[in-house]
Order: C-alpha cells, then sequence, then structure tokens
C-alpha cells in the first residue's frame, strides 16, 4: 500500500512538472518570442526562402520600431509579412536614382550594397516619393511605418500595400537560427 501510494506522488509530480513546463513554454511563444520561416524572396539576399527566424514580441511593447529594423506584421492579406521599416512617423520618403531620401536628406543603406553592385541593369530601387504610394500623404503619419522588402524589384511591401499600423507588427527579429549552418545575426 505503501509503494503504491508513493508511485501515484511520483506520477504526479512528474504530471505537475510538464504541464508547468507546457505553460512557461507556451508563455514565452505568445508573449515573448516565436519562431517564424521565411517564405519568399521579398528579403533577398538578406533572408533567403525557408530561413527559420525567432520574432522578439517584446521590444514593441515597451517601444517603438527603429529605422532598418526587420519586422514581421500582420498583412491585409491575412497572412504574415517580414519587412524592413524604411519610414517612420513624420518621414518623407523619397527614392531618386537608387538613394532613398528621407525629409530630403540621402540616407546610406548598407544592406543593399552587394545586391546593388550585382546589377547589370536599371535600378534596385524604382523611384517613387510618398504622395505616389497615396496621395493624401505628405508624411508618415503617428503609429505607422513604411516598410520595403530588400529584394525591391520582387517585394510586395509598402508600396503596394500601403503603410502599415504598428498595432499590426507582432515584432522585430534579427536571429536566423536554421538551417543551422547558416546561424546568424542579420541587420
Amino acid at each position: 500500500m505503501e509503494k503504491t501510494q508513493k508511485e501515484k506522488n511520483e506520477l504526479w509530480e512528474w504530471t505537475k512538472a510538464l504541464l508547468i513546463a507546457f505553460a512557461i513554454a507556451a508563455f514565452i511563444r505568445y508573449f515573448l518570442f516565436t519562431p517564424i520561416v521565411v517564405d519568399g524572396d521579398s528579403m533577398m539576399p538578406t533572408l533567403e526562402d525557408g530561413d527559420r527566424m525567432i520574432v522578439n514580441k517584446i521590444n514593441y511593447k515597451i517601444g517603438s520600431p527603429n529605422r532598418f529594423d526587420i519586422v514581421v506584421f500582420h498583412a491585409p492579406e491575412q497572412k504574415d509579412y517580414i519587412k524592413r521599416v524604411i519610414g517612420l512617423p513624420g518621414d518623407h520618403i523619397e527614392y531618386k536614382d537608387d538613394q532613398l531620401y528621407i525629409n530630403g536628406e540621402p540616407i546610406p543603406e548598407p544592406y543593399l550594397d552587394q545586391y546593388k553592385a550585382e546589377i547589370t541593369e536599371g535600378n534596385l530601387t524604382g523611384n517613387f516619393k510618398l504622395q505616389d504610394i497615396d496621395p493624401s500623404l505628405d508624411v508618415i503619419p503617428e503609429g505607422y511605418v513604411f516598410v520595403m522588402g530588400d529584394n525591391r524589384r520582387f517585394s510586395k511591401d509598402s508600396r503596394h500595400i500601403g503603410i502599415v499600423n504598428q498595432k499590426e507588427i507582432i515584432g522585430n527579429t534579427s536571429i536566423i537560427f536554421w538551417p543551422l549552418n547558416e546561424i546568424k545575426m542579420v541587420k
């Protein structure tokens, strides 16, 4: 009889430990970090189709996106997109001759240097102004960001879906954890 009680207590302790572990894992995944798989080529060469990344959900609960952060957000097509933040609230955006201008000032995009060097014809980023995307906007309004994929010729981004409400941003990402031979931080 004493042995049966001991077995029951041990089973109960294991059950509690497993339940606590599952609760902690669910909390971490829902509130802190979650994995995402890059789907498509819109962030090439920075990210490749099939890369697996960790999304940090904490940063934007206590702060706001920074220029050039790579973010994951809920897109209008009921799908999550991964893009780079180009414009912040109050910014006027313009691309001219493959150069980003924010509020009239040229801004370097070093993460595109390699890709630009490989192009043999034309520009990576076509010319446009923020008003070309939405004639009612002179600057990006408070609470919104302008996002673009690094593969500018083949990216569905703010040029197509419009500016992104910061409430739709799940978090930012900078760590590729799969495939194992490609583990790295990206900027």
